[in-house]
């Protein structure tokens, strides 16, 4: 086939010729966005609910990351960490502003698995040989991300794991209790289980671990990759509570909007425990990567997004809860990370008619549907969405 009949060919039939078999073939092939809407190869349009699974923060083509982008890509590209450059060092200094915490220290990255990654390795460097994670949790797919994932249906295929992790279920301090001792190096947890269904940490739950840790001298890992950088409606999800204090928070996803970028967070013992040559990454803190997200930080905080988050979520929720939905169990999560339980498997079912009807929904199980949609959807644009969903719903 030449290259002219190739591109004349669908994007999904190109895919599924030359892309690993790993997500299986999509159903649509997007060709723009601007906003809170996308286009397919045939100029029809769709609102995204899914965000690049929580990633476009501020949706597509924003005009502040695109002069952030531009910007620094016709200034300084890539340097590698041979080099200082503003927007990695800038980044992390706002990052640990944003944290509220002094004595902290950044890896940068390029993804959520690699930040966890950084964070195991800080864990191991303690010396203590054991770690405990939660059954259902999700922190990448990289090995060692990979055995800290509480999900054995993706550990099966790649046994073994790195040893050494132990996991308990998720929510019950009790259990946690006993499973950290004096040979635990730290506790993987996640404010909310984005992957495992929106699932968020019962209240008091990350202070009784905190608390536990403390009391074992074991540190506290938080995984914000999904709900941080202002998708709760917080700056960290883990903020909502006061006197948390995790050890190691994990960032990714949102906080490029869009570009590929991780971040590690240490503080006290655990900012010193990595030194020079025990850890690396070629691409990470890329300054255009970095420029695009202190655009996003600059506009979430500029437009006051995050108490737009809580109200449009609210707005959302409240919209397809209800007895005028039987089909709906429950509406899960908070501020912009929202689960809809089905009280029937069919979630695939529901999220084609949903695509049919111009909305772009996520499955993440037989029953459940994730919505995570740009942090500046707006209150409108969310109430036409509730009309839409009511319609595909039944209601």
């Amino acid at each position: 086939m030449s290259p002219r009949e190739q591109g004349a060919a669908p994007l999904t039939a190109r895919w599924r010729d030359v892309l690993m078999d790993t997500y299986g073939t999509p159903s649509l092939a997007l060709v723009r966005g601007e906003g809170c809407t996308v286009w397919d190869e045939s100029g029809r349009a769709y609102t995204d609910l899914t965000g690049g699974i929580a990633v476009n923060s501020l949706g597509h083509a924003h005009p502040a990351v695109v002069a952030a982008v531009g910007t620094q890509i016709a200034r300084l590209g890539h340097v590698s960490n041979l080099f200082a450059a503003e927007p990695p060092v800038a980044l992390a200094e706002r990052l640990l502003r944003l944290s509220g915490r002094a004595g902290g220290r950044v890896f940068l990255a390029n993804s959520g698995a690699e930040a966890a990654e950084t964070a195991f390795k800080i864990a191991r460097r303690t010396g203590r040989p054991q770690v405990v994670a939660a059954e259902g949790g999700f922190h990448g797919r990289t090995m060692g991300a990979l055995a800290l994932t509480g999900q054995p249906g993706k550990q099966a295929p790649f046994l073994p794991l790195p040893d050494g992790v132990r996991h308990v279920p998720f929510g019950d301090v009790d259990a946690l209790r006993a499973a950290v001792t004096e040979e635990t190096a730290a506790v993987f947890l996640e404010p909310v289980q984005g992957e495992a269904g929106v699932i968020p940490a019962p209240e008091g739950y990350l202070r009784a671990a905190r608390e536990i840790t403390r009391e074992r001298g074991s540190l506290l890992v938080l995984d914000e990759v999904q709900t941080g950088i202002g998708r709760t409606g917080h700056w960290f999800a883990h903020q909502v509570e006061q006197d948390i204090d995790p050890d190691v928070v994990t960032l990714a996803k949102g906080l490029g909007g869009g570009l590929p970028l991780g971040a590690t967070l240490a503080f006290g013992a655990a900012a010193r425990l990595l030194g020079p040559g025990q850890h690396g990454s070629t691409f990470g803190g890329n300054p255009v990567s970095c420029a695009a997200a202190l655009a996003v930080l600059d506009t979430i905080e500029n437009e006051k997004l995050l108490p737009q988050v809580q109200r449009v979520g609210a707005v959302l929720r409240e919209g397809i809860e209800g007895p005028r939905h039987p089909l709906v169990r429950e509406v899960r999560g908070t501020g912009l990370l929202l689960a809809i339980e089905l009280t029937e498997p069919t979630a695939a079912a529901i999220q084609s008619t949903a695509q049919e009807a111009g909305l772009l929904l996520n499955t993440i199980g037989p029953a459940t549907l994730r919505l995570a949609p740009p942090l500046n959807l707006p209150e409108e644009r969310a109430r036409e969405v509730v009309g839409v969903l009511g319609a595909v719903l039944g209601g």
